[in-house]
């Protein structure tokens, strides 16, 4: 008798990082606390500067969320769920991503909506023990991350 494995291999990864224009307006941190190290000494406020500047920078792209479809899970961000739960995932961009970010946005739904990432994928929520009735998740590759909710879901 065979046992058969799980299929955990990871269909869709993405880290919802930062755009540049907000990592370069964090970074400009750094010459601002600079500035108060000044009369210690410049070596110090520089050495002081770069460090913020660079642990800001590096504390936002390590702390973006990350959604992913390993195996049969869905994770976005801290929550998950299994694909088993989910219907047909819709993926948007351009106005109806604005629309879903917006006005559409269903109140009793999941979201994990991220400004400068355009894309959004909208996932019915079919668990009638869920309070949550749909998962909003911005996404610069909707197309792709519906695939992998949908092949996982097979």
């Amino acid at each position: 008798m065979q046992n058969i494995a799980p299929d955990t291999r990871t269909r869709y990864r993405e880290r919802l990082s930062p755009s540049l224009w907000l990592l370069v307006t964090v970074a400009l941190a750094g010459p601002m606390v600079a500035l108060i190290f000044v009369p210690i000494g410049s070596t110090v406020a520089l050495i002081v500067g770069a460090a913020v500047s660079a642990v800001l920078v590096v504390a936002f792209i390590g702390l973006a969320p990350v959604v992913s479809v390993d195996g049969d899970v869905l994770r976005a961000g801290r929550a998950h769920i299994e694909v088993r739960h989910l219907g047909t995932p819709t993926a948007l961009s351009a106005e109806e991503a604005r629309q879903a970010r917006g006005p559409g946005l269903p109140a009793r739904g999941w979201h994990l909506i991220r400004g400068g990432v355009d894309g959004i994928v909208v996932v019915p929520n079919d668990d009638p023990d869920d309070p949550v009735d749909t998962w909003t998740i911005s996404t610069r590759t909707p197309d792709r991350l519906a695939a992998a909710i949908t092949a996982a879901q097979r």
